[in-house]
């Protein structure tokens, strides 16, 4: 009992760092996790060591992945190609099923781009719609921002999915597949039918009004505007398709194998987008390496927060406090999934990180993972769906939803909080239906 209140005040220290001293996260990652090997018994000359590796070992498998990722989603934005999409499936569905189309858009467009560039992006979308129907704005706005913050916090190649895929060791092709799974039923209630009881919430004052600033004459066609964003998409469920059916040694099977790895993979979809809405577009290559080093700009901070957290993890692994969490965890009556919910969803109420609360999660987590009987894609979920857990005055999201939507406190607790709560808890149920399922 004695271990497990030194690893609550370690998180407890965490908390208090990034919320009441305003201390960076990937700093007090770093501090946390020093104060963790200090507490904890290691040695004061393989602290150092201990979170060198740590940052080391997260790093090395996921930083590949995640860069790509962000390279492909900023020129999947910057093309024209997200305008493009948007554009093809408001005109599929039209004014009777308009939300269902913005939950659409939302989660296709939520595939290859990180949630703060999708959720600038779609703002407009949504306000174009607002003036032309002539219908309440967060009504309107809800579910695509639903589909945006389940991509964010359920599907790889999002940070922390990634991250918490590699950490746990899960197969990126079934998380993905799974987690589309659970994203269809929380997002259609935390969206659509949510939407439902906020319709009488209006705008203190105006909306902003925005410009579509690319012509037509400059985009690329719908087929390529969903064929390079979803690339890396269809990918993965090809490799994964086929590595089942293929039989085990033979030559195809191992140049699935390898195709099927996320780093080469995403490669694959880079060079493709690359060209499908670069230079086929007739953007020049520096232009185009000019855009992929501004995406690396806008994660850098993302990378040393997820490269930090794994220095936790690798303290509490070399303490040994890993094994003896496990033990007490062991004769708690719950179930691993619930209790990793649990733990994610209160650091995220408490620090508003959906990023942040699922790395930490998984840094508690991950040391136990041999003592649970659990589908290590399922965890991934599990902890993803707490990360997303009531975001409120904490969460940079929070007042982004309010200040846009330009409504009041209490109108964004009842909307814009309550929809991320359901999308919560909904991800949850569902991961514990399919574990159900599964098992």
């Amino acid at each position: 009992m004695s271990l497990l209140i030194v690893i609550l005040s370690v998180v407890a220290l965490l908390i208090l760092l990034i919320t009441k001293f305003k201390i960076n996260p990937f700093i007090s990652f770093l501090l946390a996790s020093i104060a963790a090997g200090f507490a904890l018994g290691i040695p004061a000359e393989k602290i150092s060591e201990s979170v060198q590796t740590g940052i080391g070992s997260m790093l090395g498998s996921i930083l590949v992945i995640i860069c790509i990722g962000a390279m492909i989603g900023k020129l999947v934005a910057e093309s024209g190609a997200a305008q493009v999409i948007s554009d093809s499936i408001m005109n599929v569905f039209g004014r009777k099923y308009i939300q269902w189309g913005l939950l659409c858009t939302g989660f296709i467009i939520g595939i290859p781009l990180f949630y703060n560039v999708g959720f600038v992006l779609t703002i407009p979308i949504i306000f174009a719609l607002v003036y032309k129907y002539k219908l309440p704005a967060v009504y309107i706005g809800l579910p695509m921002l639903a589909a945006l913050s389940v991509a964010h916090g359920f599907l790889p190649p999002h940070p922390s999915p990634a991250a918490l895929v590699t950490i746990f060791q899960a197969s990126m092709g079934k998380t993905l597949f799974y987690g589309i799974i659970i994203a269809i039923p929380a997002i259609i209630i935390a969206g659509p039918l949510f939407s439902q009881t906020v319709k009488n919430i209006k705008p203190v004052g105006g909306l902003t009004t925005f410009e579509r600033v690319m012509p037509l004459s400059v985009l690329p066609s719908t087929f390529n505007s969903f064929f390079s964003a979803l690339l890396p998409v269809f990918l993965l469920a090809v490799t994964s398709i086929l590595l089942l059916v293929l039989p085990e040694g033979s030559p195809l099977t191992k140049v699935c194998r390898f195709l099927s790895e996320p780093s080469i993979l995403m490669l694959i979809a880079l060079i493709v987008a690359t060209y499908t809405i670069g230079i086929r577009m007739e953007k020049s290559i520096k232009e185009i390496m000019r855009i992929y080093e501004d995406a690396i700009k806008d994660i850098a901070i993302i990378l040393l927060i997820i490269g930090s957290s794994g220095a936790l993890k690798q303290v509490l692994m070399d303490s040994g406090a890993s094994e003896e969490i496990g033990t007490y965890f062991a004769h708690l009556q719950i179930h691993p999934l619930v209790l990793a919910w649990l733990i994610s969803a209160s650091i995220r109420v408490c620090l508003g990180s959906a990023t942040v609360a699922g790395l930490t999660t998984a840094g508690i987590i991950a040391p136990l993972m041999s003592t649970f009987n659990v589908d290590p894609s399922l965890m991934v979920l599990a902890i993803g769906s707490g990360s997303l857990m009531f975001s409120h005055v904490n969460d940079p999201g929070f007042w982004m939803f309010k200040e846009y939507f330009n409504i009041s406190l209490k109108d964004t607790f009842r909307s814009w909080s309550l929809m991320e709560t359901i999308v919560s808890v909904a991800g949850l149920v569902g991961v514990m239906i399919l574990n159900y399922c599964i098992s």
